[in-house]
């Protein structure tokens, strides 16, 4: 294997380490929360459910899931909803970007 692929197959195993919630967040520049309450961040926007699945990119069945405890929030979810919860004017502007 070339050396980059082999970069790469080792970045593709620590993503998959972070998201699985195995590798130490002390190794790392950023943290994704371990838990996240999707109901506190949808309201602090405001939003309905319908209307923050619409606005975010996600099925409302799905926030459904996560608000009532379902389902758990997966780790990229978890960056998003921690980015709109501490940073919605990044968002905003990288969706209107496009």
């Amino acid at each position: 294997m070339s050396k980059a692929g082999s970069r790469i197959l080792q970045g593709a195993h620590e993503a998959l380490a972070i998201a699985k919630g195995e590798a130490n967040p002390d190794d790392y520049r950023i943290h994704i929360p371990a838990k996240i309450d999707v109901s506190a961040i949808r309201a602090k926007t405001g939003l309905s459910q319908a209307a923050f699945a619409a606005r975010y990119g996600f099925s409302i069945g799905r926030i459904r899931d996560w608000e009532q405890g379902r389902s758990a929030v997966d780790a990229p979810s978890r960056l998003l909803l921690t980015i709109i919860e501490k940073e919605p004017e990044a968002i905003e502007r990288a969706l209107s970007a496009a």
